[in-house]
């Protein structure tokens, strides 16, 4: 199949489109900055927040090859709250989004997945969450200009599904994005993990997340649906008893939240996208040695 991505040069993108092509899909990567050429993918360089750009892109006038596509993968926004000013970071993020989908409505493609997140469950947690694990079942707080445009999108989602039964549109609420180079550094807050409750010890391996991606695609769903992507695991050595003490020992228990399991409960993805996670960065991270 032949998709799009946006944000194809981010880290969660690059995994992305390296698992596509692996899969034996054909890529067109579009981003501000230069995507890398590889086989399998080709690429534009365009501004989201340019509608006719998007257009051009998503109804397959940009590309040499040309064509529809069979999905949009939608990852582009400045990635996190703080690296641009408030105002910036929703005014962007949210015209890029409504962008995207606009475009692939007019495009007549009806597959989109795209790039909620996980600051939407009220990270970070000086609020306590009202129950662990944290599920997509808990109404959506958000803390921050960056995530309160990611609660516009899931809205903005809502009414284009609403507007074409047909259309499918998936939003993939993705935790802390991480690499083997960023593992490095995890042994760092082992010996505080108050480091870490920002987001209840969560984290996401883009390699998986690039498999959510692909399953969402694949999936035969319609309407508008939103999914928490994390890892099986915390980013602690220690289990879940340890640190769930104080403050957290009296947030009500709803799940299974044993050894070192996610806190941000996968239950959801693993029963409909069939999504299971590959990668723990325990196992690649040697422990240091002490003598």
């Amino acid at each position: 199949m032949r998709f799009l991505v946006t944000g194809a040069a981010g880290k969660l993108g690059r995994a992305v489109v390296d698992d596509l092509v692996e899969h034996g899909h054909a890529v067109h990567a579009v981003d501000r900055a230069p995507v890398p050429a590889r086989d399998g993918v080709t690429s534009t360089v365009l501004d989201l927040a340019d509608y006719g750009q998007v257009l051009e892109a998503v109804a397959g006038q940009t590309d040499d090859r040309g064509g529809a596509f069979d999905g949009v993968v939608h990852l582009g926004a400045i990635p996190a709250p703080g690296m641009a000013p408030n105002a910036v970071i929703f005014r962007n993020n949210t015209a890029a989004t409504y962008n995207v989908f606009a475009a692939a409505r007019a495009a007549g493609v009806r597959k989109v997945v795209w790039a909620s997140s996980e600051t939407l469950l009220g990270l970070p947690f000086d609020e306590l969450p009202p129950y662990l694990p944290v599920d997509e079942e808990q109404p959506v707080r958000p803390q921050s200009s960056y995530s309160l445009g990611k609660a516009v999108d899931e809205e903005v989602a809502r009414h284009f599904a609403r507007w074409d039964p047909q259309a499918s549109l998936i939003g993939l609420r993705f935790s802390n994005v991480m690499t083997d180079e960023d593992y490095a550094r995890f042994d760092s807050w082992q010996d505080d993990p108050s480091l870490r409750a920002w987001n209840l010890w969560g984290y996401i391996d883009a390699r998986d997340g690039a498999q959510a991606v692909r399953l969402a695609l694949q999936a035969d769903r319609r309407g508008a649906e939103v999914f928490i992507i994390a890892a099986a695991d915390t980013v602690l050595r220690a289990d879940n008893v340890t640190v769930l003490t104080g403050r957290y020992a009296d947030i009500p228990v709803r799940g299974d939240v044993s050894g070192r399991v996610t806190l941000l409960s996968i239950a959801k993805a693993r029963r409909e996208l069939g999504y299971e996670p590959q990668y723990s960065w325990i196992d690649r991270v040697q422990r240091p040695m002490h003598v």
